[in-house]
């Protein structure tokens, strides 16, 4: 079964549906937790639950004792960009407002709350110049170009075309080829906190797995839900057809 025809029958059952609603309301959820108000066995919500991991529409983390469900956004915008957006008007996804940026140390969160993964075909060598040079961000991060040292206590940070600063932070961890850690200010946004942010690299034979975690995310106040899956919609297009997705980006 296609990725595409795995995503269509994940969504067609309301139960699914309302376990994918659940996470989103609110990301990291046990078992347990989803279980209430379902009105069916543990072992009916497991079934479902496989479905939906199969369809890469849920993801999950063990953490303990305990393994946190989180609802993966990647596929459902993938269907959306192909299926839907060509036949719509354009529409708005993302308004910038600029603010004065924030200072402030961020602390590791007890377990992460938004996490989105994706395979690319793609290398990892390939996948990292696409997040670290600004040639590349410019083509699929809403415009913004990278600028960081790429060394831990460095910037990283993404500017717009006259030099703003769109996101602010700093490399909190590094490791070339497989993982960055970064501080997550953004400017645009009101009353936010600044939280923490992984991209973690991991090869899988001719693809690449591709996570994004952001830590403690309803903090920021920035959209996130609904921008992450904009990025990396686009990052997995460059990557894979050497072309920028160009999303219709307003009324």
């Amino acid at each position: 079964m296609s990725t595409v025809d795995a995503v269509f029958k994940a969504l067609a059952d309301p139960t699914r549906r309302q376990l994918l609603d659940s996470l989103r309301d609110a990301a990291g959820q046990t078992l347990t937790e989803l279980e209430q108000g379902l009105g069916m066995t543990r072992f009916g919500v497991m079934k479902h639950l496989k479905v939906l991991e199969e369809a890469k529409l849920v993801t999950s983390r063990k953490e303990g004792r305990f393994k946190y469900h989180y609802l993966n956004a990647a596929p459902i915008q993938e269907v959306a960009d192909r299926w839907i957006a060509p036949y719509q008007k354009p529409f708005a996804r993302f308004a910038l407002d600029l603010k004065n940026q924030l200072e402030s140390s961020v602390p590791m969160a007890n377990k992460p709350n938004f996490v989105l993964e994706t395979y690319i075909r793609t290398s990892p060598q390939a996948l990292w110049d696409a997040l670290t040079k600004p040639e590349f961000t410019a083509l699929y991060y809403y415009g913004t170009r990278i600028d960081s040292e790429l060394k831990q206590g460095g910037p990283f940070r993404y500017l717009t075309g006259d030099g703003q600063v769109m996101l602010d932070g700093e490399v909190i961890e590094i490791e070339p080829l497989k993982k960055i850690v970064s501080s997550f200010i953004p400017s645009w946004a009101e009353n936010s906190q600044p939280t923490l942010v992984t991209f973690a690299i991991e090869p899988l034979g001719e693809v690449v797995k591709f996570t994004i975690t952001h830590h403690d995310y309803e903090k920021a106040n920035a959209g996130i839900d609904t921008g992450w899956p904009v990025v990396v919609a686009g990052l997995k297009t460059l990557l894979e057809t050497g072309k920028p997705l160009n999303l219709p980006t307003s009324m």
